[in-house]
């Protein structure tokens, strides 16, 4: 039986056809687009029309991939733009009109929990444990705390901190001035300090989503996004602290033109950066593991029993 599962979340729209098997989730088409649905939500507390119209967009062509793959179940899930927009009921028509489902505006909890169980079963040598996962999203970050591997996680906390919500609260300035980056950074630790999921006892970190990604394609130094290189790698902390210091430091077009960053993550990446790399200042490790499996795998699992 095929499903399709779709993560919408603040700045990117993912599309996972996938067969479930003994070995693992058979991806039969896995699509992403940045559209940027969150586009100003954070200052007008609504969707903006351009947004609507790019994700509409989108899901007219994942509408076109999920027919064509004959997947028998559907699960739409969005995440923080939608749960904070005033006319969000405008976003779940389009989406009912274009894919006969309802979209699910899941809480931030179980968002952390369709992530936490996408991410863990895709691994292939078992972490230490306790493991704590870091989802960083463009509106929000989910810290996950899971002292086993096969229960549920014990405890996850959706902080509203995210690259596209940071970029447009603070780096108004291509390149940030240091007093916008200080306020950033203030920002994040002020989340950070109210989290009830604390970091500092993971023996083992997992980062997943696309700013992790996306960082670890600048630190393994690649000519071109790799995901299959970028998959389960395990990146040295301080290469992390040191890529996300420079890019800080780059104009938007600088950090365009290299080469492994997607084009439409290249004005976000800075304060996605800034949230990975204080939640691993609180850490005792010394690296960091990178899945590309997420909650777009955890979404399609949920909808295989």
């Amino acid at each position: 039986m095929n499903v399709a599962a779709i993560d919408c979340g603040t700045n990117t729209i993912k599309l996972l056809v996938g067969r479930p098997t003994d070995a693992g989730m058979e991806d039969l088409v896995r699509e992403m687009r940045m559209v940027r649905l969150g586009q100003g939500v954070d200052a007008t507390g609504e969707l903006h029309p351009d947004a609507l119209a790019r994700t509409f967009a989108a899901i007219d062509e994942y509408a076109e991939l999920i027919r064509a793959h004959g997947a028998q179940r559907i699960r739409f899930v969005a995440t923080s733009a939608t749960r904070d927009a005033a006319n969000a009921a405008v976003f779940t028509d389009g989406v009912r009109e274009r894919l006969g489902v309802e979209p699910e505006v899941v809480s931030g909890l179980e968002e952390a929990a369709l992530a936490f169980d996408g991410c863990v079963r895709n691994l292939r040598e078992a972490p230490a444990v306790p493991v704590v996962v870091v989802d960083v999203g463009g509106g929000s970050t989910e810290l996950i705390w899971g002292p086993r591997l096969d229960e549920p996680p014990a405890a996850a906390y959706s902080m509203q901190i995210g690259s596209v919500r940071l970029h447009e609260r603070h780096l108004r300035t291509d390149p940030p001035t240091d007093a916008e980056v200080a306020a950033c950074v203030r920002d994040i630790d002020a989340a950070l300090d109210e989290c009830p999921v604390d970091p500092a006892g993971a023996a083992t970190v997992i980062g997943v989503a696309g700013t992790v990604t996306q960082l670890a394609a600048g630190v393994l130094g690649l000519a071109a996004y790799d995901r299959e290189v970028i998959d389960q790698a395990r990146l040295s902390v301080e290469e992390l602290h040191a890529l996300v210091e420079r890019l800080v430091a780059m104009t938007v077009a600088e950090r365009r033109a290299l080469p492994w960053m997607h084009p439409g993550r290249a004005d976000v990446i800075a304060a996605g950066g800034l949230v990975l790399s204080r939640v691993l200042r609180r850490t005792g490790v010394d690296h960091l593991v990178v899945s590309e499996s997420d909650i777009l795998d955890g979404i399609a699992w949920s909808i295989t029993d």
